[in-house]
Parts: structure tokens; C-alpha cells; sequence
């Protein structure tokens, strides 16, 4: 990125005013560089009408930002970034997170931070690359319906009414177990610290190589999480008699039906995201800090 002029995508909901001024912050900052700055055009006229003194910017359609862009700065949390890299990922854009959420694992920088972005566009960072998992739908007749990808984890439930449902699982075609729960998480590490860790699934290091399914509310207190290497083909059939139609839900935002005797099956994606690190911060000093020092 040194030495030329970088096209700098600049996302976050301008329609929050505090993250909208945030974001003028972070381009004034940016312009002191020489940087190009693209933002979304959906939100052209309320940048245009609020910050009438802005840096110069141009507004764009999001699939040209991601196919021109040679980096994205997201201001949000850890659900905005994480849409952003995991949009990035398809062409491999690195993307650095400005923390303006509550925790923000994936964030590398404050607003209090901004002088970092010198090593930045110094091209002194490193790219933490994120594995992401592959769900495909697979219905009763063995037809692939729909499939998408997520950075964080996939989940299988009964929607918005917590009722007991039944799963079975398997790998690579071998029975493993059937599950009685309010549903199944199967994450990646980076989702580790999100959902999986909540409902008593273990901290993966994002350097070990794995998925973790782990049960929500499990009927039995005996039933216990799983880690699968990254290789594994992992399958999850929908058995429950009571319930017609489940839900898969793709890191909290995109949602599939699930209708009886469908399978969901879980690869490791050919996509990884790059999320931009400047700080000289291991994963667990990291993890120790946005848990308030209190260890985990």
C-alpha cells in the first residue's frame, strides 16, 4: 500500500451521528495521507447534509467499494466488522476495525488510537488471517438448496420460540450424536469468544485449525462440546417430529429454513478474512482486556 495513492473505503452507520462524526475524524486523518475515500452511496445524502465541511469523499454502489478498494476502515462493533470482512474476504481486502461497540474482539484500534494508522499506511501491519466455515442446506432428496458463509458460526434453532428440538450429528457420513437442545452452534475459533462461548463451548486460539458444535441448553447435562479439525465434513440433520421447520442462522444475520429431514453441512471455506493488526497484542492478552482484566 506504501508509496501510492490508497483507495480508503470508510463504513460505518452514518446514520448514528456519533458514528458519523467519528468517521470525519478518521477522514481528515486519512486525507493527511493523501488517501482516496469511498463511502456508501445509501448514505450520500445524509453525510452531504450533516457534514457540510467534510473532507472530499466519494460515494459508490458496495460491490464496486469491495472490488476497488485497497483497504476498508470499519467504525462499529464486532456484528459491522464482521460483515465487512466477511464481504472483503472475496477478493481479500484487508479490513481494520475502529472499535465503537461494547467489546470488539475484531477491532485493532480506538478512537483514541488514531495515530496508529501511521504504521498503517506505512505498511507496517501484519494480517490476521480468519478462517470461515461453509454452510451448505442439503434437502431430504439430496439436492443442494442454499448455502452461504460466516466468520463467526452457524446456528441451528427453533427462531424466536425457545422450544427443545432434536438434531443429529455426524461426520464425513459416521453417526456422532443426537441432541436434544434449544439448538447447535457450530463455530469457528474466531466465533469462539461469541455465541459458542456463552453457552459453555471452549476459547479456540484463531491459529488452531478446527470447528467447535457445541449444544445450547442441552437436555442432558452430560451432553459436552466437540472440536472437529477444519477438514472434517460435518452434518447436521433435522429429526425433530414436533417441529416442521427450523432456522440456520449465519452469524446472527442471515437466517435459512430448515424443513424436516434436512441436512445442514458444515465445510471450511475457501475464504479467509484479513483483519489489519498494528499492536504487538497476543490473542489472549487481547481477550483478557476486553474481558475487563477479569481473565476468562
Amino acid at each position: 500500500m506504501e508509496g501510492r495513492k490508497m483507495k480508503v473505503a470508510l463504513i460505518t452507520n452514518y446514520n448514528i451521528s456519533e458514528k458519523s462524526a467519528a468517521a470525519m475524524t478518521v477522514a481528515e486523518r486519512l486525507k493527511e495521507y493523501g488517501c482516496r475515500i469511498v463511502a456508501p452511496l445509501s448514505y450520500r445524502d445524509r453525510v452531504e447534509r450533516m457534514h457540510r465541511h467534510r473532507p472530499e469523499m466519494v460515494f459508490d454502489i458496495p460491490e464496486n467499494i469491495y472490488k476497488t478498494a485497497d483497504l476498508i476502515v470499519v467504525l462499529g462493533g464486532d456484528g459491522s466488522i464482521m460483515d465487512v470482512a466477511r464481504n472483503a474476504a472475496l477478493r481479500g481486502t484487508p479490513v481494520l476495525g475502529i472499535n465503537m461497540g461494547r467489546v470488539g474482539y475484531l477491532a485493532e484500534l480506538e478512537m483514541s488510537e488514531l495515530d496508529l494508522l501511521d504504521k498503517v499506511m506505512k505498511g507496517q501491519y501484519t494480517l490476521d488471517k480468519r478462517a470461515m466455515l461453509k454452510a451448505e442446506v442439503i434437502s431430504a432428496t439430496g439436492k443442494e438448496t442454499r448455502s452461504a458463509v460466516a466468520l463467526n458460526d452457524a446456528v441451528i434453532s427453533n427462531g424466536s420460540i425457545a422450544r427443545i428440538i432434536d438434531l443429529q450429528l455426524s461426520e464425513s457420513g459416521v453417526p456422532i450424536n443426537t441432541y436434544r437442545a434449544d439448538g447447535l452452534i457450530i463455530s469457528t475459533p474466531t466465533g469462539s469468544t461469541a455465541y459458542s462461548m456463552s453457552a459453555g463451548g471452549p476459547i479456540a486460539d484463531p491459529k488452531i485449525s478446527c470447528f467447535c458444535v457445541t449444544p445450547i441448553c442441552p437436555h442432558l447435562s452430560v451432553a459436552r462440546s466437540i472440536l472437529f479439525p477444519d477438514q472434517a465434513v460435518i452434518e447436521v440433520k433435522h429429526i425433530c417430529r414436533r417441529e416442521k421447520v427450523l432456522y440456520l442462522t449465519l452469524d446472527g444475520r442471515t437466517s435459512l429454513e430448515l424443513m424436516r429431514n434436512d441436512v445442514v453441512r458444515i465445510t471450511k471455506s475457501e475464504l479467509e478474512a484479513s483483519i489489519v493488526r498494528v499492536k504487538e497484542c497476543s490473542f489472549y492478552e487481547k481477550l483478557r482486556q476486553k474481558n475487563g482484566g477479569r481473565g476468562f
